[in-house]
């Protein structure tokens, strides 16, 4: 198993290209060890009070770590990424920004700082005293290059990206359309713990080693990522498709269509199954709202209600 070390500025990326040059090549099946830098990209230190906020570089935002070539991976083909852990850091930080957020302008710039330690976060200092907050990872970044052209890290696309999905965390397995030969693997922006929707714009962002496997689904054909994650508390895994777009109400749609056509492709259900089932049992959220100008809804379905993949 290698070790991608994302502390170093020859392994990170601040644009997702498919022209970018790949700095690790894996096989089909390989499980890879990678240190992720937080979502500052190291830029946030302890100590730090919200006047430093403004002397930070918004550029350097979500760098992310790779890219990683998959050695089969096709366009056309799937690329399915297993969480198989997430170790994070041992204190993180929180912040209102004037610059985003779903109340943006509303307050002054505020940064808080966490420990992080025996599964839980509180804070330094009074603001939140007392408050323990579960600690429950998941990355907030995991995408595939586009076909063409050159995009921000921050707004997810149709490969990925800056999605802060909280389903993605130990135990996941996230499957994103391959559009670029090899596919071209990045992870960003680790959290410690965060609510769907991210309403400030910042999670409790924190630094991490992941350890994930790559697996290549040939010819799978998917437009968009979904997932199928464990969720706590719960007896089954749910399938879980991403509308990724500027405007929610179409989000939201194209996370039903996809639902309709992996319960289709998947599990043999018909379109007309598939959308009654959705409506019956199915959860829409909102994931994340704040990156500016897509957004991401959440379509999910347990999985032990369709049964065993069918072939």
């Amino acid at each position: 198993m290698i070790t991608i070390d994302g502390t170093k500025e020859e392994n990170l990326h601040y644009k997702w290209s498919p022209n970018l040059k790949p700095i690790a090549h894996v096989r089909d099946g390989d499980e890879v060890r990678v240190i992720i830098p937080d979502s500052s990209t190291m830029q946030v230190k302890p100590g730090m009070t919200a006047e430093d906020l403004a002397r930070l570089d918004s550029s350097k935002f979500d760098a992310a770590v790779g890219p990683i070539y998959v050695e089969g991976a096709e366009p056309g083909d799937a690329l399915a990424v297993d969480i198989l852990d997430i170790q994070v850091g041992d204190w993180g930080w929180s912040a209102i920004l004037g610059f985003i957020g779903l109340l943006k302008g509303k307050f002054r710039d505020l940064l808080v700082h966490w420990r992080i330690s025996n599964g839980y976060a509180e804070t330094v200092g009074d603001f939140l005293k007392g408050i323990k907050v579960p600690v429950r990872p998941f990355l907030g970044v995991i995408g595939v290059a586009p076909r063409e052209g050159e995009f921000e890290m921050i707004p997810p696309q149709y490969f990925g990206g800056n999605m802060d999905n909280r389903l993605h965390g130990i135990g996941a397995r996230v499957y994103l359309p391959v559009n670029v030969r090899g596919a071209l693997l990045s992870l960003a922006d680790p959290h410690a713990s965060q609510g769907d929707g991210e309403v400030t714009g910042t999670a409790i962002e924190t630094s991490a080693t992941v350890r994930i496997r790559v697996n290549v689904i040939k010819g799978m054909g998917i437009r968009r990522p979904f997932t199928v994650a464990p969720v706590r508390d719960e007896p089954t895994d749910i399938i879980a498709t991403m509308g990724i777009s500027s405007d929610l109400y179409q989000a939201a749609r194209d996370a039903l269509e996809d639902m309709l056509t992996i319960l289709n492709r998947l599990y043999g259900l018909t379109p007309e199954e598939g959308y009654v089932l959705s409506s019956v049992i199915g959860n829409l959220r909102i994931s994340e709202i704040v990156d500016e100008p897509n957004y991401v809804v959440t379509l999910t379905i347990p999985r032990n209600i369709v049964g065993k993949i069918r072939q």
